[in-house]
């Protein structure tokens, strides 16, 4: 539905009458612990890096949250990150790959598996794979029902848990803010996104959450797979069939994975509430492909 004819209001701002569309994923989460949080959390945001969208990255992946020493299974703070990609294979190629560049390498790290799940075939190999780095020197041990690798480093010992758990989750969650100006509707964004980092079980891959170049699928150069979504540029709204209010000078969105449909539904109706109450915004809708692109459709009609 084009965004001039919204016929649905939270407070002030009119909300679309149309759904975000979001597709299955396979999802991972990794926790990692370290001597202090600073370097835990900095382990986690490394193997994140260049993991915004799976259109041109191996998987999508974020920061979920902090652990406290008292939660980790190491007594140790910690951070967690959830990694999502399509298919177990090309998620343990991802994650082996980033935990052995940019969390084997940082000082005093461990590495746990966040997802216990019953079927083995469900499962990933990380430290099984990163252990053959040890040349012959690393060594396993199970602790409390948990197998992990012990590979010497410079530093001591790089601890890393056997096998990591994968559940198909949902990615691709969306809301679009609109708004009057670019310092009124980032702020908007903003609010939304540190609403949604309360929210458990899901991730906002892209840079602070926020996403300012927005993509269709498709472009009218042959090799490549989506462009810029020009319907939402205002400034080349005189050339392209907008579909934004007219005063719409900015639009962000926010883009949500997570490791269930309730999850991510959950954080898109706290985003929402969050970036309705602030000033300055002609519309807040949602991304979708009529859906013809996943399978999970959030209404937002249903958030209000």
């Amino acid at each position: 539905m084009p965004a001039t004819t919204s016929q649905l209001h939270l407070g002030d701002v009119p909300v679309a009458d149309t759904f975000a569309e979001a597709f299955p994923i396979t999802a991972t989460r990794l926790i990692v612990t370290a001597a202090t949080q600073d370097w835990a959390r900095t382990a986690v945001q490394l193997m994140c890096g260049h993991a915004t969208s799976v259109i041109a990255c191996d998987a999508e992946a974020a920061l979920e949250r902090i652990w406290t020493p008292n939660e980790t299974p190491d007594g140790r703070p910690g951070a967690s990150a959830l990694v999502c990609s399509f298919g177990r294979t090309r998620l343990a190629e991802a994650v082996a790959s980033r935990v052995g560049q940019c969390v084997l390498t940082c000082p005093t790290t461990a590495v746990f598996n966040g997802l216990q799940v019953d079927n083995r075939e469900d499962r990933i190999a990380v430290g099984k794979q990163l252990r053959f780095f040890g040349d012959g020197f690393q060594s396993s041990k199970r602790i409390g029902g948990r197998r992990l690798w012990r590979i010497p480093v410079m530093d001591g010992e790089f601890l890393c848990e056997d096998l990591s758990g994968t559940v198909k989750g949902v990615a691709g969650g969306n809301l679009l803010i609109c708004g009057t100006s670019q310092a009124a509707t980032l702020a908007a964004a903003e609010s939304a996104v540190a609403a949604m980092r309360d929210v458990q079980d899901i991730i906002l891959p892209f840079p602070g959450g926020i996403v300012r170049s927005g993509s269709k699928v498709g472009s009218r150069y042959k090799t490549l797979k989506a462009s810029t979504n020009d319907a939402y540029c205002p400034t080349i709204r005189p050339r392209t069939e907008p579909d934004i209010p007219a005063g719409t000078n900015a639009v962000y969105e926010i883009v949500i994975d997570g490791l269930s449909f309730e999850s991510v539904q959950q954080a898109m109706k706290t985003g929402l509430h969050a970036a309705a109450s602030c000033d300055g915004l002609t519309l807040i809708t949602a991304g979708n492909y009529g859906g013809k692109l996943g399978p999970h459709h959030f209404a937002l009609k249903d958030l209000l």
